[in-house]
């Protein structure tokens, strides 16, 4: 608690504070002779008659303190509404259904699908290349399967973890844990897919108990399909058996009365083997690992000699973490690693010896290339399960989880936020301190006998109590604060006032900080999903060496947005940088150019992989969300150019001009290339097609206009709109720092652009009559 005060000097209430507890402490046992009523009188006199200014000075300094707290709250509170806050809620600007896909403490885990000639050599279904025109997933990337997927189809799901396939000649059935929105426990999903993994379809919950469950290891054995799910918090280790696959189960049998995690069966060398860890009362222990060992999986089960196998650390992978298998005649455990934070990463152990009296294993490298791009990555952050199997083709296909937050993300977040807080309202009593508005740290009716609502029992506690007496002769000294403070900084001085400003900066920037820790979320920059179907597009900018530095920043931020699968720089003069010299979460490639012409930007390319290309010209940066947003966009109108940068054509006037112009006009019919989405295999060979050699040759006389040229082709080629516009939230022009740019002189460059329009009409027909508005999309992404 704080008590401020009006009074004319800081050492006042300091004083008063420590005289009032010595003056108590002189007279304490003088007072404790005479009658209890009349000394409570005179007691209650006293304590009135300071009381009163001592209540001025606590509302005096309590009001100050609030209104300080509410413009650092009010300025806290625009910083959220400016950068935090989406146009529409959070599920609806994600596509998800509004009962599924909360925030959850436990992650936000999601499931991919791998394929490799080894289980070693696995790569993301995203480099397999397969693409789906109804989604427009050119290629379709992971995650496959989201709290989305099940949501949307009925079941409100947090979060989707711990993958088991279960194959039927060319029909995948994918079995996992997800966490029920509602009941907030593991129940088992499964879904189906006929096409590799490339689209699912949900089929259920397979099995809901009232109680967590997780792990569905599925397994055949003799004819029957069983599952045996993690049911620690029933205590038991259960068996089921599949009465109308996949989605009807019933109990088999209790295998065990043990609080298993995570367990499978395995047949090895002609005897089933278990393996788990236990769970007790007292919380999981990551670390350990037990064998159990029968001649068939439905028991009776014996424990091996040597359990616990593994009692130790939790980053060591004894846990299990997903279906054994064995690979060249070898049998592999994957475990999973603890050690950073719960489900950090699989480990791969090969299993040397497996009897009834030893067991060994050692670790052997597992080449999974973990991404770069942090959280804006579906599994950036861990991966904790691993389900590895050979198909009949000899290729081997893998279904891993993986999450793009730690393990208790939300709440650490929401602590930091609280500290922030904490810190502010500190900041706040220092800079009352200062100014003289609080004077007094602690309330003087805290010091003993001074106040007269306070009992003989309290009394006689706190007079026998030591700590009590320590701790009024600590408040008092505390009192003393405020006078030595001002002393020391003086707010009518130039270095006081640079301290109180400071100190306001600072509580400003710690309020904005603890609305970004409460309300901002996970801090992550994630992709849209269209159609239930992620994808990836290949971000292309074309520079030189005279924005080498230019071309350094664009790499190592866009190279981390979610779906950009490849950076793809066009080289028009000078010596070109190394690879090796930009920092990239993906891949670049830069395409040397023998002829500097803006014409290269749309270049036909068959090494890219992507339909959909991202042309930014390397002086803009922008969010990576609002980048993902204008991908998802694209994807729903693949036929149209999708842009952050509107222009209005007006055929009568045909001059060109700037965003403003469109703005008064209400409308647009071009969007700016150099930051647009567009289809590659189109409008490049429209661009390169004999139709365009005018134009491009008019692009060569003024080193200009390209992005114009493009625009009036599509116009050319459809009378429907071909264009769409996505307005960033914010975004900077890094060319104005700059003298390596051929609009610097906007008169100028509007004067060529202006011809260029008149040439192109001329050739390509007028752009009048085409006008789309803005603001007229229920996403509000083009207001």
């Amino acid at each position: 608690m704080v008590v401020a005060g009006g009074g004319d000097h800081g050492g006042g209430a300091g004083n008063c504070c420590m005289k009032c507890w010595q003056h108590n402490r002189n007279h304490y046992y003088h007072q404790h002779h005479y009658n209890h009523n009349s000394n409570s009188s005179g007691n209650s006199n006293t304590a009135s008659g300071g009381g009163g200014g001592g209540g001025r000075v606590v509302a005096a300094g309590f009001v100050f303190c609030l209104v300080c707290f509410v413009i650092n709250g009010l300025i806290a509170v625009l910083y959220g509404w400016l950068i935090l806050t989406p146009p529409v809620s959070l599920n609806e600007r994600k596509g998800l259904p509004w009962l599924g896909c909360q925030e959850d403490n436990e992650g936000s885990w999601a499931i991919g699908v791998f394929f490799g000639q080894s289980p070693f050599s696995l790569k993301p279904i995203e480099t397999t290349e397969i693409w789906r025109n109804e989604s427009a997933a050119w290629p379709v990337a992971n995650p496959v399967i989201t709290c989305a997927s099940a949501s949307d189809s009925g079941f409100p799901s947090n979060f989707v973890a711990d993958p088991f396939l279960y194959v039927q000649g060319d029909v995948f059935y994918l079995f996992y844990e997800t966490k029920n929105s509602f009941t907030m426990q593991g129940d088992i999903g499964v879904a189906k897919s006929i096409d590799k993994g490339a689209t699912w379809q949900q089929l259920g919950i397979a099995l809901d108990e009232e109680w967590h469950l997780s792990y569905p290891y599925v397994f055949n054995y003799l004819g029957q399909i069983y599952m045996m799910p993690e049911s620690s918090q029933k205590g038991e280790l259960r068996l089921y058996r599949v009465t109308n696959f996949p989605l009807e189960w019933e109990l088999d049998q209790v295998i065990m009365k043990k609080p298993l995690i995570d367990s499978f069966i395995i047949d090895h060398n002609g005897e089933y083997w278990l393996f788990g860890s236990e769970h007790s009362s007292f919380g999981a222990t990551n670390g350990q690992l037990e064998i159990w060992y029968s001649s068939s999986p439905l028991g009776p089960w014996k424990p091996h000699k040597k359990n616990p196998i593994y009692n130790t650390y939790r980053s060591f992978g004894a846990r299990n973490g997903g279906r054994p298998f064995r690979y060249n005649g070898n049998l592999y455990r994957i475990g999973q690693d603890c050690g950073e934070t719960y489900g950090r990463r699989v480990r791969i152990f090969k299993v040397e010896v497996l009897s009834r009296v030893d067991y060994k294993e050692v670790e052997v490298p597992f080449p999974f290339e973990e991404s770069s791009k942090g959280r804006n990555a579906w599994n950036g952050a861990r991966y904790h399960h691993l389900d590895v199997q050979q198909l009949k083709s000899g290729e081997w296909v893998g279904v891993m989880d993986g999450d793009r937050v730690p393990s208790g993300d939300s709440v650490h977040r929401f602590l930091l936020g609280c500290a922030s807080v904490a810190a502010v309202s500190g900041l706040i009593l220092f800079l009352g301190v200062l100014l003289g508005a609080v004077n007094c740290i602690i309330p003087l009716n805290w010091c003993a006998d001074y106040s007269g609502k306070r009992s003989d029992t309290l009394i006689a506690w706190e007079r026998a109590n030591v700590f009590s007496s320590k701790l009024r002769r600590v408040f008092s000294r505390l009192n003393r604060v405020p006078s030595f403070l001002r002393s020391w900084i003086k707010p009518n001085t130039f270095a006081g006032r640079s301290v109180l400003t400071l100190i306001f900066a600072l509580g400003v920037v710690l309020s904005c900080t603890g609305v970004t820790f409460i309300y901002g979320g996970s801090g992550a920059e994630e992709p849209y999903s269209w159609k239930g179907q992620f994808s990836q597009f290949t971000l292309l900018t074309m520079t030189y060496d005279a924005r080498l530095w230019n071309l350094k920043m664009f790499v190592n931020h866009y190279s981390r947005c979610a779906s950009v699968k490849e950076i793809l720089v066009v080289w028009n003069k000078g010596i070109p940088p190394k690879v090796s010299d930009l920092n990239s979460a993906v891949p670049v490639r830069i395409r040397v150019e023998d002829l500097n012409s803006l014409n290269n930007r749309f270049k036909v390319d068959p090494l890219i992989k992507t339909r959909a290309v991202l042309e930014l010209d390397d002086d803009i940066m922008m969010p990576c969300d609002d980048i993902e947003r204008g991908f998802m966009l694209w994807r729903q109108h693949p036929d149209r150019i999708v842009g952050f940068y509107p222009r209005y054509v007006d055929g009568s006037r045909l001059e060109y001009s700037g965003e403003k112009y469109a703005r008064k006009n209400k409308g647009y019919n071009m969007i700016l290339t150099g930051a647009a989405f567009m289809d590659s295999q189109v409008a490049f060979e429209r661009y390169w097609s004999e139709q365009a050699r005018p134009g491009r040759e008019v692009v060569d006389k003024y080193f200009n206009c390209e992005d114009v040229l493009m625009n009036f082709l599509y116009a050319n080629a459809s009378s429907t709109k071909t264009v769409e516009y996505v307005r960033p939230a914010w975004a900077i022009d890094t060319s104005k720092l700059s003298s390596a740019a051929i609009s610097r002189d906007t008169n100028v460059h509007y004067k060529i652009r202006s011809e260029c329009l008149r040439k192109f009409s001329d050739m390509y027909g007028s752009m009048s009559g085409r006008r789309w508005e803005f603001d007229s999309r229920k996403d509000r992404w083009d207001v």
